[in-house]
């Protein structure tokens, strides 16, 4: 049988394939296999440039002001398109505050026109820091001056301020939040008990809980109900404090996002600006995590602390156990336990962010001598002296990892008591057929096709095949990332935002902000031009697109409401802008003013 069959191709691909003699090892015999050899390409290294010049600083504030506009008409609007509770509806009565609820076509239009103009903004503003799109991201090369770590925190603040006080946006999922929370106040289990079973039919939170959920268990980890059982403590049965509340924790999170990313970024070698604009100014953090008031927020902020305070000590210079003691920690010993009991933390949230600390073991692993152990083309009398350090040092920090994972799981589950009813319902939500899921896009698809066919509706059938085929196609992709960062191609952040990327994708089910999973944390690793276009394409236009309208808007009011939102943009942006189109061709920027740097306030 010839040795190009399948198997023999995947083995020799992975660098397990052993040569046939076993007298001499062949020249390439310590060459691992080639996973993570494209993927590495998304890296490059990018150079601190200076700070803007005057022409550049007024256009900055310019599309500031430009995006926070944005901000206000999505405000505005959202009285009337948010996502507002059927009871104790604050806005309710109120002549002026009520205005847009009474004008829905209105409100539309000014919630289209602001995330339009907020998308806008944010593409205009990558240029002070990526640079222009079809130059230097284009080309990957890094652009001649950037816009500051304050000028970009101050813009990020500006933007936000105005959706701090707006109803929930696109996305109801708070009053689920609030549903579930009160159950647990109350003494039951939210694992078990529903918002209908409860709290009953015609309580207030149920009322405004999404007919999808009203009957399901909650689906989030105990951390989380925690936080939010005690937000109900504080507010009792007031809806509109209790959403401020929640705001103020998704707030907490963005914050701790804002802290790690640019740390993690000037560790891959990545310019902080160019990481926050991606990841934390992206429209998504802002519409969805900080409007929506997602927990993915506050999940997503604990795993990047997570995996600053581990990389800080794995990757510093000092030691991790004290000097003459065999376990007792040192300094960075403890940063790491404490990284990792964030990370840990941050699980109990929502799962999800459990993937980094595979990442986390493969760095530790490292430091201990374990590399991507050599076996391809080697007898196989080899293989154990070629693995035994690896996998020592890799079982040492798989080890520590699981018992600080153990401990800290377990005294959440137990010091909050609500118990370990989460792990019976991570599936809840694949009651939702989202057509961003890839296994679900099929296998609706060929449902749909089924019916066409005459064939009877299998849709149900279909998915409950391709949803574990695509979460094992996951697991193994997710195997050869952790295999590429142990093999060191890969920066093990860098591997983890791939593989985030990869469960997005094979997701059974995947709403609009996930994909913020994978782009938060290869902000601060990927520069090339393929992931930083697509990331902004696909960031944009899924802003765009999900909209805020329900079952019941016609095609007609949308066609009417979008054509309305592009031209008052249209109009905006010609009064914000014209006149420093004209200023350019009067008076270009003169080579001596492009040199000397200025002033970097906002």
């Amino acid at each position: 049988m010839p040795e190009t069959t399948v198997l023999r191709r995947a083995l020799d691909y992975l660098g397990l394939a052993g040569g046939r003699r076993k007298s001499a090892v062949r020249p390439d015999a310590d060459r691992p296999g080639d996973y993570g050899r494209a993927v590495a390409r998304l890296h490059d290294d990018e150079r601190e440039v200076g700070p803007l010049n005057a022409e550049e600083n007024r256009r900055l504030q310019r599309i500031k002001l430009f995006g926070a506009t944005g901000s206000v008409l999505l405000l505005i609007g959202s009285l009337g398109t948010g996502a507002v509770p059927v009871l104790q509806n604050p806005t309710a009565g109120v002549r002026v505050l009520s205005l847009p609820s009474r004008m829905w076509s209105t409100a539309l239009t000014l919630s289209i026109g602001g995330t339009l103009m907020l998308v806008v903004a944010w593409l205009l503003i990558g240029r002070f820091a990526v640079g222009r799109f079809s130059v230097e991201v284009f080309h990957g090369r890094s652009p001649e001056r950037r816009m500051t770590r304050r000028q970009a925190d101050r813009t990020l603040l500006l933007w936000i301020a105005p959706i701090v006080i707006a109803p929930p946006l696109l996305s109801k999922d708070v009053y689920s939040y609030l549903a579930q929370s009160a159950i647990a106040f109350r003494g039951m289990d939210p694992y078990v008990v529903s918002p209908v079973r409860g709290l009953g039919v015609v309580h207030e939170l149920t009322r405004s809980v999404p007919n999808l959920w009203r009957d399901t268990p909650a689906p989030y980890g105990p951390l989380f109900l925690w936080i939010g059982k005690g937000i109900t403590a504080v507010t009792g049965e007031n809806i509109t404090a209790a959403i401020f509340l929640h705001r103020i924790v998704a707030l907490v999170g963005l914050a701790l996002i804002v802290w790690a990313l640019p740390r993690l970024a000037r560790r891959c070698g990545v310019s902080s600006v160019a990481a926050l604009w991606l990841g934390a100014m992206n429209p998504l953090v802002i519409l969805h995590l900080v409007g929506g008031i997602h927990n993915e927020a506050l999940m997503l902020g604990m795993m990047l602390v997570g995996l600053e305070l581990s990389f800080r000590a794995i990757y510093g210079a000092d030691r991790l156990r004290r000097e003459g003691s065999a376990f007792w920690p040192s300094r960075s010993g403890w940063i790491l336990i404490a990284g990792v009991a964030v990370l840990s933390a941050s699980s109990m949230v929502k799962v999800t962010s459990m993937l980094a600390l595979g990442f986390v073991g493969i760095a530790l692993a490292q430091r201990w001598g374990a590399t991507l152990p050599a076996l391809r083309h080697a007898p196989r009398s080899q293989w154990w002296a070629r693995s035994k350090q690896s996998v020592i040092a890799l079982s040492a920090s798989a080890a520590s990892l699981a018992v600080i994972l153990g401990v800290v799981v377990i005294g959440i589950c137990v010091g909050t008591g609500l118990g370990f009813g989460w792990t019976s319902t991570l599936s809840t939500g694949e009651i939702v057929r989202s057509w961003m899921s890839m296994p679900t896009l099929l296998s609706v698809t060929t449902g749909r096709i089924g019916i066409g066919l005459g064939l009877g509706d299998q849709t149900q059938a279909i998915l409950d095949v391709c949803r574990p085929i695509g979460q094992l196609i996951a697991a193994v992709f997710v195997v050869r990332w952790l295999l590429a960062a142990l093999g060191g191609r890969l920066h093990p952040l860098g591997a983890l935002g791939v593989s985030m990327a990869t469960v997005v994708l094979f997701f059974p089910f995947v709403q609009a902000w996930y994909l913020l999973w994978a782009v938060i944390p290869l902000a601060a690793w990927a520069t090339g031009r393929w992931f930083r276009l697509t990331a902004i394409a696909a960031s944009a236009i899924i802003a765009i697109v999900v909209m805020p309208t329900s079952s019941n808007t016609s095609g007609v009011v949308l066609a009417q409401g979008l054509l309305a939102g592009v031209i008052m943009v249209a109009i905006l942006t010609a009064l914000f802008f014209e006149d420093l189109r004209l200023r350019r061709r009067r008076t270009p920027v003169t080579e001596s003013e492009d040199e000397v740097p200025t002033s970097t306030s906002p």
